[in-house]
């Protein structure tokens, strides 16, 4: 029997611009008795990053250009909030009233490039926007679980993107640091002895989704997930690896 293992700590304090998260994710490890083990897997949701490393914006300060004015009257939104998202894009893809799709200045394809208002907890006008480096933020928890515990770690920032054939948000990977993304089946032999040639499972993202479960999008306050009991290869990681070449995308 294989069995995979997640934990949710509880208490996670409401974390602010400049606050050392590493040292929170420490503390709330200490205080709920549970301590990360060598090849676990911590998964760290994107908003707690993007506030502690001030990727937040207060709407207020923003002067919306004639892009974005032209933007919010095709999607009916705040041309402030517009402005925004133009400024975390390489391209918008998509819009309708309600919704934009665009492509993150990373290359993440996403609603609104990642600028979100909710559990930002800074006020009415405030929004949040993707970590600058998503990987590099988790390659900073990896060093102080290492440093303060001495196990190796996988790492993951994870975020809900939604999927233009399916409905419902899904949790995904969009940094890692610790381990490697992908796991490739091709070459080996199937239960009846093909060789499969195409196989290639997204392992971060399937971790990232399953802490997602357990995390929740409300008011749950409970934005770490350590998990246990699952193969990875220790690596260098990134999640930059996952996305697919524009090249290689049927769909762009």
């Amino acid at each position: 029997m294989r069995t995979l293992t997640v934990w949710v700590p509880v208490g996670f304090p409401d974390v602010r611009p400049g606050d050392d998260l590493s040292r929170l994710i420490l503390e709330i490890f200490r205080f709920n008795d549970v301590a990360p083990e060598d090849l676990d897997v911590l998964v760290v949701a994107q908003k707690v990053v993007s506030k502690a490393e001030g990727s937040v914006v207060n709407l207020d300060e923003v002067t919306p250009g004639p892009r974005a004015l032209q933007l919010a009257e095709e999607a009916k939104k705040d041309p402030r909030l517009c402005q925004v998202i133009l400024n975390e894009s390489r391209a918008v893809l998509r819009v309708r009233p309600g919704l934009i799709i665009a492509e993150h200045r990373l290359g993440f394809i996403c609603a609104n490039a990642g600028v979100d208002h909710s559990n930002v907890g800074l006020g009415p006008q405030w929004v949040a926007m993707l970590p600058k480096n998503p990987d590099a933020s988790a390659e900073a928890i990896r060093q102080a679980i290492a440093e303060a515990l001495g196990v190796r770690v996988g790492v993951i920032i994870n975020d809900t993107h939604g999927r233009p054939f399916r409905e419902g948000a899904v949790g995904v990977a969009i940094g890692l640091a610790g381990m490697e993304p992908l796991y490739s089946y091709i070459g080996e032999q199937d239960l009846y002895g093909y060789v499969l040639q195409t196989s290639v499972e997204s392992v971060a993202d399937e971790l990232a989704s399953a802490a997602s479960l357990l995390q929740g999008q409300a008011a749950e306050g409970t934005p770490l997930a350590l998990i246990r009991g699952v193969r990875i290869e220790p690596g260098r990681g990134g999640a930059l690896r996952l996305l697919r070449e524009p090249a290689k995308d049927m769909f762009r």
